[in-house]
């Protein structure tokens, strides 16, 4: 089975912007364009086969249909694992919590959410929250919930254009205005909402909030700043290319492939690969045919096979699933 492209779902949300639509060749009508899910089985927004001979067949009924070409890291799994997001902040997100594995099936009927950020491009001066500043009790977190006062215990950091943001469940986050990332999850959609600045939406009304459940589930513990993290290691580096390792948990493995040349990708039946185009253009070619692949593109690539080959220029994601014995 050949790679093909995704088309995605979109989200108008309301602190979104024109980023994904200019910078990213996102194409739809809606007038603010937030997020787009490019590789989503989820229910509240599936993506669509985009090319080869199964174009216009939406990503859930491949994924149920063809469960070999998920790869054997897969299996077990009641839905396709992963979901991988482009957003644009134009303003602000809330401050939010995602629950973990285990209350999120008891409350929400779904996995968790950790999750990772690669920014890829941001405004003079932008930051991001992530957790807190020191140890809070819950009786004090309900308290400036209340009284507006949140942010003043959140742990802002400020992006640079690559930085790397892994954000477990439980820990309390916002991402800042004047973002663009890639966003890469669990298969979730739960999401608690603590504090909105007081903003209201289209029709007047303040968004809801989701206290109980976020105080239910928010880590309480000081966040270590993620300054502090090592540098993503080289896995491999060629004339040509350089790919380093952003991120291995338990949910995900993310890479970067670096590429100013040619690329060869060996393929197993371990695990699917997703492929993200976050700058430039090249051409993916394995045996069948050759797929066109530029910036805001996303291409899935089936376990098995004999690999590919990337030829051009630009900065790509890997997206791929670990082993069942990391979780």
């Amino acid at each position: 089975m050949l790679p093909f492209l995704l088309r995605p779902a979109f989200k108008d949300y309301l602190w979104g912007g024109s980023a994904l639509r200019r910078d990213y060749g996102k194409v739809t009508d809606l007038p603010v364009v937030a997020e787009s899910w490019e590789l989503s089985a989820h229910k509240d927004g599936c993506c669509v086969i985009d090319s080869g001979a199964m174009a216009g067949v939406s990503f859930d009924v491949f994924a149920r249909t063809h469960p070999d070409r998920l790869g054997a890291h897969c299996r077990g799994y009641d839905a396709f694992p992963i979901l991988v997001k482009l957003i644009d902040a134009k303003q602000s997100l809330s401050v939010q919590v995602h629950p973990d594995d285990t209350y999120a099936y008891r409350v929400e009927g779904e996995p968790g959410k950790t999750e990772m950020w690669v920014v890829l491009d941001h405004d003079p001066g932008a930051f991001l929250y992530y957790g807190l500043r020191r140890d809070v009790t819950k009786e004090e977190l309900r308290a400036r919930l209340a009284d507006g006062t949140v942010e003043e215990i959140l742990r802002p950091c400020p992006v640079r254009r690559g930085d790397v943001f892994i954000i477990e469940a439980g820990t309390l986050h916002a991402i800042g205005a004047g973002i663009v990332l890639a966003e890469i999850q669990e298969n979730s959609n739960s999401t608690y909402r603590v504090y909105d600045y007081g903003r209201r939406d289209a029709s007047g009304r303040e968004r809801p909030l989701h206290i109980d459940k976020a105080l239910d589930v928010a880590s309480l513990r000081a966040s270590a700043p993620p300054e502090h993290r090592p540098a993503p290691p080289v896995l491999e580096e060629a004339d040509g290319y350089q790919c380093r390792r952003l991120a291995a948990t338990p949910y995900f493995i993310t890479d970067r492939l670096d590429l100013n040349g040619s690329y060869w990708k060996n393929m197993d039946d371990n695990s699917f690969l997703c492929l993200l185009c976050v700058e430039g253009r090249a051409s993916l070619r394995g045996p069948g045919g050759a797929l066109d692949v530029r910036k805001g593109n996303c291409a899935f690539v089936p376990s098995g096979g004999d690999g590919f080959s990337l030829e051009g220029a630009g900065s790509f994601l890997f997206v791929s699933m670990p082993s069942p014995h990391a979780r």
